[in-house]
């Protein structure tokens, strides 16, 4: 069993220890709240130990789990690293490019295993069509949010976008040709809301928008390739596929719709399909596949690798919004 503690005790925080005590492969040892007073209500909730010191409880674990403002994920990673602590820690994976550069090579060299918190990899519904979305030629994602200043301190590209930029860069492989942006501070300091442009070397496009100024809230992604038209809803978890299909001979179907294609080309039959979405945790699925990670010395689903890479493209990001 991994002795695990958890750094940051706030509502995702709250969620992740509660999450963890159900799965076996974890022991809860404790958790580090800045806060003595959130401290010492998350001990009376969950029964388990708040620690007045973070540096002793990275001592006392097998893994991390860093679920801090941004701003102190690098402080609080390379601290557990350089004692050879297994780390989770939530996305972004740290404030600066920079930062993340040097987490990299000191995980690395201390051949830990380090997942990044990127959520919607284990998304239900992105789950249920994965296999589907084999070499995208477009997408275009939206995730709109209602204002909270909780997220505020980064840019909504760092705060929401780079869930979709991460999602982007799971799929498409090709490297980038050239990245366009722009954005809007409309209530906080940073872009508020925010649309990018990734264009690929192998002709992909990805067009994101992200905002926290929504009147509602949505989480929806488009792919589009080759025959195939997929819609994934985050948020809803459903998913939509439309598929053509070429026609060979007739087709008994009265209802069947079809495209003539012309020049003697034959016809394509419209598929229209809703995949089955099996109900799943995404934060439980997310920990729990940690866990298999480090006691099978095998790949982290989303390893520290591609939380940097995502980074790095939402500050490229950044950097076009002015």
């Amino acid at each position: 069993m991994l002795k695990i503690g958890v750094l940051g005790a706030g509502h995702l925080g709250k969620i992740h220890i509660r999450l963890l005590k159900e799965i076996s492969d974890y022991q809860v040892i404790g958790f580090y709240d800045a806060d003595p007073a959130n401290a010492a209500n998350v001990e009376k909730e969950f029964g388990i130990k708040a620690w007045s010191n973070a540096g002793e409880l990275i001592d006392a674990c097998d893994v991390l789990d860093i679920v801090t403002p941004t701003l102190y994920h690098f402080d609080l990673a390379s601290q557990a690293v350089r004692k050879s602590k297994h780390v989770f820690i939530e996305k972004p994976l740290t404030h600066t490019v920079a930062e993340g550069k040097l987490l990299l090579q000191l995980a690395t060299e201390a051949n830990v295993k380090v997942q990044v918190g990127h959520v919607e990899r284990f998304n239900p519904a992105f789950l249920a069509t994965k296999e589907q979305l084999t070499d995208p030629m477009f997408i275009e994602t939206h995730r709109l949010a209602q204002f909270n200043p909780r997220g505020t301190d980064v840019s909504v590209v760092l705060d929401l976008m780079i869930h979709d930029i991460d999602i982007v860069l799971s799929l498409i492989k090709a490297n980038i040709r050239r990245i366009s942006a722009s954005g809007v501070a409309v209530v906080s300091e940073t872009p508020d809301i925010a649309n990018a442009r990734i264009e690929f070397d192998n002709g992909a496009v990805a067009n994101l928008t992200a905002s926290r100024i929504s009147l509602k809230n949505m989480r929806k992604s488009r792919f589009f390739r080759k025959d195939a038209y997929i819609s994934v809803d985050f948020l809803e978890k459903k998913v939509s596929v439309v598929r053509m299909k070429q026609v060979e001979g007739t087709i008994d179907d009265p209802f069947a719709m079809l495209i003539d294609l012309g020049n003697n080309k034959g016809k394509k039959q419209i598929i229209f399909e809703s995949p089955n979405v099996d109900p799943v945790n995404a934060i439980k699925m997310e920990l729990e596949t940690f866990a298999h990670a480090i006691n099978t010395n095998s790949r982290p689903i989303v390893p520290i690798e591609e939380g940097y890479k995502a980074l790095e493209v939402a500050h490229r990001i950044i950097e076009q919004l002015g």
